[in-house]
């Protein structure tokens, strides 16, 4: 008989909790509904807005124009890039801006460059990340043709409203047989 009752208690504050909890008051619904959609809006922008910047840098490295792709990337001792190249880390602005100027001179005429399964997830706040691969061909100055495709990976940082890359790694696949570099990989 005791076990009955407490069956009986235990089923009926059951109901009691699930019935206080399916009735929150529509106005908090609401506000949680606008937040949500007002959270999803910001970050469908914030992609669109990291998306632009990523298409300006593919043009401003097509025209070979340091300034345009500098102004991607944060302006100072916080920028960190990981390259393909030696150093293969360069810290602040001014090292990855050098270092830019030195590759772009290499090419006298003109560079073919683009980006494609470009991938960015930033939800909500200051700090988002993509990746994408990105494709680089030339003539260097003594005739040598050039023909790259890299992945990159970049951390974002949004700096006074405006979106910069904080940190980028870029990368080729490797032979784990040979340890060498796979640099006819094109994805």
């Amino acid at each position: 008989m005791k076990l009955i009752k407490y069956a009986t208690i235990l089923t009926s504050l059951s109901l009691v909790l699930i019935m206080a909890c399916s009735q929150a008051p529509s106005g908090d619904t609401k506000t949680a509904e606008a937040k949500i959609t007002d959270a999803a809006s910001q970050s469908a922008k914030d992609v669109a807005d990291i998306k632009a910047m990523e298409d300006r840098f593919i043009k401003a490295f097509a025209a070979k124009d340091v300034n345009g792709i500098m102004a991607c990337y944060t302006p100072d001792a916080s920028l960190v890039v990981f390259d393909l190249v030696p150093p293969r880390q360069y810290v602040g602005a001014p090292a990855y801006r050098k270092d830019f100027e030195e590759l772009l001179a290499l090419f006298p005429g003109p560079l073919d460059v683009s980006i494609s399964d470009l991938e960015v997830t930033a939800a909500g706040g200051d700090v988002a990340f993509g990746h994408s691969i990105q494709h680089v061909a030339g003539t260097t100055k003594d005739g040598k043709k050039v023909d790259l495709t890299v992945r990159v990976t970049d951390g974002y940082k949004r700096v006074s409203g405006q979106w910069l890359i904080a940190h980028e790694h870029v990368s080729v696949p490797v032979d784990i047989f040979t340890g060498k570099a796979d640099l006819t990989s094109k994805s």
